[in-house]
């Protein structure tokens, strides 16, 4: 036995953790990101840019999340026309239905939002900051009288997440070296409460704002652009 241990250690194959594409964390730029990931992402997107039959890369992009399904969807303008190239699980949210009106309630944000930063240093491998607050938060916060909104608002890896979408590592590398590519001012989010392309408005409480009703008619009449029965 003692003969036979040092023989299976010797063809046994010596392996090694695979080595971290990237540079160590706080070191790392979008070029950096985009170099390590390009090509699995190309792999995985390409064949279904090519099955939904549109271009790659994209113009124009828009992320469609729905809390209630969990599910970000991502479609791709051709033309004129909207089409669903594929969609993502959201893995970790919190918070519930109803738009975020202050810090720490753990609200994820509703309604129409801008990609403005990309962050290669992200504590959830990699983010994409949203504008929250936009103009029309803060135009009903200042309607309501109501102050410190919160911010800091991303879509990222990982699997947990407060107030904002994870979305696991592979989802995030896909859209993070898209978003690097096409150019993220060129991808928006759509975030809403309910999947209203079949799930009707309904009323709200008494003591919800009266806005909150007109910016879930807003957010629907936008879904109507990204129909589920589409191509």
């Amino acid at each position: 036995m003692r003969l036979l241990i040092p023989l299976l250690l010797m063809i046994l194959p010596h392996t090694q953790p695979l080595a971290d594409p990237l540079p160590p964390p706080g070191q790392r730029s979008v070029d950096d990101v985009v170099a390590a990931y390009s090509d699995k992402v190309s792999s995985r997107l390409l064949p279904r840019f090519q099955f939904a039959g549109v271009a790659w890369p994209p113009e124009r992009v828009v992320l469609v999340a729905t809390k209630d399904t969990r599910r970000l969807e991502l479609w791709v303008l051709e033309g004129a026309e909207w089409v669903r190239v594929r969609e993502y699980r959201i893995k970790g949210m919190s918070g519930g239905f109803g738009p975020k009106l202050r810090e720490g309630d753990r609200q994820v944000p509703e309604g129409f939002y801008n990609v403005t930063h990309l962050n290669p240093n992200s504590r959830f491998h990699l983010s994409m900051k949203l504008d929250y607050p936009n103009l029309f938060d803060r135009a009903q916060a200042e309607r309501d009288g109501r102050s410190d909104l919160g911010g800091d608002i991303f879509i990222h890896g990982g699997v947990l997440s407060t107030g904002c979408l994870a979305v696991g590592d592979n989802a995030i590398e896909e859209l993070f070296v898209l978003a690097a590519e096409i150019g993220s001012e060129r991808i928006s989010v759509l975030i809403s409460p309910k999947d209203f392309r079949y799930r009707p408005l309904e009323p709200l409480s008494p003591e919800t704002p009266p806005w909150v009703f007109e910016l879930h008619q807003q957010i629907a009449a936008n879904l109507e652009r990204f129909p589920l029965g589409g191509r």
